[in-house]
């Protein structure tokens, strides 16, 4: 017998025990057709596991506790889109989808990995699986899912469904092949699609759901903005029933209440009247097209004519898997393994999930100011960056490859800014807005306004006041900001953060000083230069940490109970222990280096944060250690490269080795982060440093050079421009650096040098 022979017999046993078994080899073998480029190598799926070990995660957890992971979805998506089509198999969690769970709620519409968003969720339904207002999961299996970049399926066992779903910026397009559907004397339905429209990880407090057409639903739910949503289904409504009862969120097998009671689902029974266009897999199929806006009913409507009117589920499937090719084709690698591949191509496509996309076709969006009144531009309007986290390293890489996105970013937040005290938005802690804006107008981004950027950056670093930086007045006062006088704090406590607002505001003042000096303020450029010394104002030369002060008799007094590895959420340190506090001064290294006595005493320091136990300290924020060093949150991810400014670059890079290839894919599925991605910080922290070239200072419009994990890296940015990095040798250490065939003075190649497409050269051994 040969293998086609084996392969149709095998094929014929399953489907007597499996209906859909050629459904989903119909799926696995077009996947491989809408996958020949580089989204070959994306795996959705990475990142969404959690670690569970005491060796992972550098603590003891409690028995059954989940801890954090990197929280990503495997959904559809497009880059920076409106939406993300995805699984939810847990609420109030990061992104909604956990890949220990073997149960689905359904899919929801949006989608970042910070415990909001997962608007609007969707399930394909049976009469024959029973769904009650309190019991509607279905079970599903990882062996019948997959997903791909723009597309993702599984097989729902309860509804006897499989799901495909795929979308465009502003719309979700979902195709379910029911299996025959028996429909039972008086009863409604058969098959239908339940639409959950009080459940989303913001806790609505408002939404609704009616019908709008023979084959249509519309209606808005509120969390983050109210989401309006226009839907046509390829099937006649037959009916619309609304039930209500106690919600619950599971953990395991375990049951939590969310504190609302009586809320809502809505059931959607569909005709048994249209012909399947794959009744030959014997079931029938069902499309659900839905558009989305945040400012109308009207304009989710648009947006769904627009983007999907007339258009079949694999034409869209294959402009989705066209879009991500054209974007992740910017980095072309040749040599490196297939692993350090797909970690390379996966963590790419992680770049360009967010911020999202709240424009719609017809060029509105809702102003984030106090009315919320609907504004019309000729560019998109994009969310609030998450910039303490991806301000150092993603917002970059970003703007490198999708200017323009970066450039309607700035934009954005210059009108959330003016429309919100005159400010420019921060996110969470810190203000790195300006940082962004620094970085991106040196490297060449110009079609935005700076003098408006300007004034809202030089507001937020010289003018305390709702809505600027917190305990600003403190920080202009002495130069550093005092901590709560206090003891004994626990790890999960928040208090000011003091000694992580300071260093970082010193390093925001220096971002805001560069966009000073293109703009010709000279007064303003030097106070803002005096200012970003200030990092040096809560360094303890006799402990060699950055360290807490408290307001005692109106002196700056050391906190005395000072633990270097113990970690808070937010005393002393943002989500951070001392340890991963060290050596933040990106715009002044070698000022920083001078505070210790020697070079060596600062290689000292880093040898014992690399290889001294962490304490093993349970906290939720920091998990995946490197001794005393935690790569899985964002505080200490430019510490490593300190060893160049220490004269000892080859130790950086083996630590950076070890960072990427065993602190990325970790756990036993191989698709674990060390911590969380953050909006893709993570994930930009592993491109940058694969390819050779990291932003050790994003304000600056250079790069600090490392060894690539590939022979060759070809860059396409995207204003057209090309250039080539070069590794000579299989060695840590850098023996030498050319670029454009010159020697390169010092360890920072300029973007100028690149966008002229010189070759950057690193020859090691």
């Amino acid at each position: 017998m040969n293998r086609n022979d084996e392969l149709t017999l095998n094929i014929s046993r399953q489907m007597r025990t499996c209906l859909f078994f050629v459904i989903i080899l119909f799926g696995l073998d077009r996947s491989v057709a809408f996958a020949q480029g580089v989204t070959q190598y994306v795996n959705p799926f990475m990142g969404t596991t959690t670690l569970w070990t005491p060796e992972e995660l550098g603590f003891q957890p409690k028995p059954g506790e989940r801890q954090w992971g990197a929280e990503t979805f495997p959904g559809a998506a497009l880059p920076n889109a409106m939406v993300q089509l995805t699984p939810v198999t847990m609420y109030r969690s990061g992104s909604g989808y956990q890949y220990e769970d073997s149960l689905i709620y359904g899919f929801a519409h949006t989608s970042k990995g910070h415990w909001n968003l997962l608007h609007l969720p969707v399930l394909p339904i049976t009469t024959e699986g029973k769904p009650k207002p309190n019991d509607y999961r279905s079970h599903f299996s990882h062996s019948q899912e997959e997903a791909h970049p723009g597309y993702y399926r599984v097989f729902l066992d309860r509804y006897n469904v499989n799901v495909e779903l795929t979308s465009t910026l502003r719309c979700g397009y979902h195709r379910y092949t029911f299996g025959k559907v028996k429909k039972g004397k008086g009863e409604k339905g058969g098959k239908g699609i339940l639409v959950d429209i009080a459940r989303s990880n913001n806790m609505p407090r408002r939404w609704e759901v009616k019908q709008a057409g023979p084959r249509a639903i519309e209606g808005y739910q509120d969390g983050e903005g109210r989401i309006y949503f226009y839907g046509e289904l390829s099937e006649n409504i037959e009916s619309m029933e609304s039930q209500s009862s106690t919600f619950s969120s599971w953990s395991g097998n375990s049951p939590r209440q969310e504190g609302r009671q009586n809320r809502p689902i809505t059931m959607v029974w569909l005709k048994n009247d249209k012909v399947s266009p794959r009744k030959d897999f014997g079931g029938n199929v069902v499309e659900l097209k839905i558009g989305f806006s945040f400012v109308s009913i009207d304009n989710a409507k648009e947006n769904l004519q627009a983007e999907l009117a007339g258009k079949s589920f694999d034409e869209v499937r294959g402009n989705a898997d066209k879009i991500w090719e054209d974007i992740l084709a910017h980095i072309q690698v040749d040599g490196g393994t297939e692993a350090e591949r797909t970690m390379l191509y996966s963590t790419l496509y992680r770049t360009f999930l967010f911020p999202h996309l709240r424009t719609d076709v017809n060029g509105e969006h809702r102003s984030e100011g106090r009315e919320g009144h609907v504004v019309k531009t000729d560019w998109n309007y994009y969310t609030n960056p998450s910039f303490w986290d991806t301000y150092r390293n993603k917002l970059i890489l970003l703007g490198m490859i999708t200017p323009n996105v970066a450039r309607d970013i700035i934009r954005s937040c210059i009108e959330r800014g003016e429309n919100r005290g005159g400010y420019m938005p921060t996110f969470f802690h810190g203000d790195h807005a300006s940082t962004f804006v620094a970085g991106s107008w040196l490297r060449g981004i110009r079609d935005f306004d700076l003098s408006r950027a300007y004034a809202l950056m030089l507001k937020s670093a010289t003018v305390p006041g709702r809505g600027g930086r917190p305990y600003l007045d403190e920080y202009l006062e002495r130069g550093w900001i005092s901590e709560k006088d206090t003891v004994n704090v626990p790890t999960g406590d928040e208090y000011k953060g003091a000694v992580t607002k300071t260093v970082e505001y010193a390093y925001d003042d220096y971002a805001t000083a560069l966009v000073a000096r293109e703009l010709g303020d000279k007064e303003n450029e030097q106070l803002l230069l005096r200012h970003s010394q200030n990092y040096k104002t809560l360094f303890d030369p006799s402990t060699g940490f950055w360290r807490g002060k408290v307001l005692r008799d109106g002196k700056g007094v050391w906190i005395e109970d000072f633990r270097p590895n113990y970690p808070y959420y937010q005393y002393q340190y943002r989500e951070a222990d001392a340890w991963n506090s060290l050596f933040f001064a990106p715009h002044d290294p070698e000022g920083m280096v001078a505070l210790y006595p020697s070079k060596e005493a600062v290689e000292r320091k880093l040898d014992s944060l690399f290889t001294q136990p962490n304490g093993g300290y349970l906290a939720f924020n920091c998990t995946g250690y490197l001794g005393s060093y935690c790569h899985g949150n964002q505080p200490g991810h430019s510490i490593p490269y300190t060893y160049y400014f220490a004269d000892r670059q080859e130790k950086a890079q083996h630590v950076l080795n070890t960072l990427m290839h065993k602190y990325y894919g970790m756990g036993k599925e191989g698709l674990a982060y060390a911590g969380m991605d953050d909006a893709g910080e993570m994930s930009s922290w592993f491109v940058l440093n694969a390819i050779g070239i990291y932003t050790y200072s994003p304000a600056d419009p250079e790069y600090i050079v490392t060894v690539p994990l590939f022979d060759r890296v070809h860059f396409t940015l995207g204003g057209g421009q090309s250039f080539d990095i070069v590794r000579e040798g299989k060695g840590e250490k850098i023996k030498a650096i050319t670029i454009g065939g010159q020697p390169l003075k010092g360890w920072f190649v300029k973007h100028q040098d690149l966008a002229e497409g010189k070759e950057l050269r690193i020859v090691t051994e």
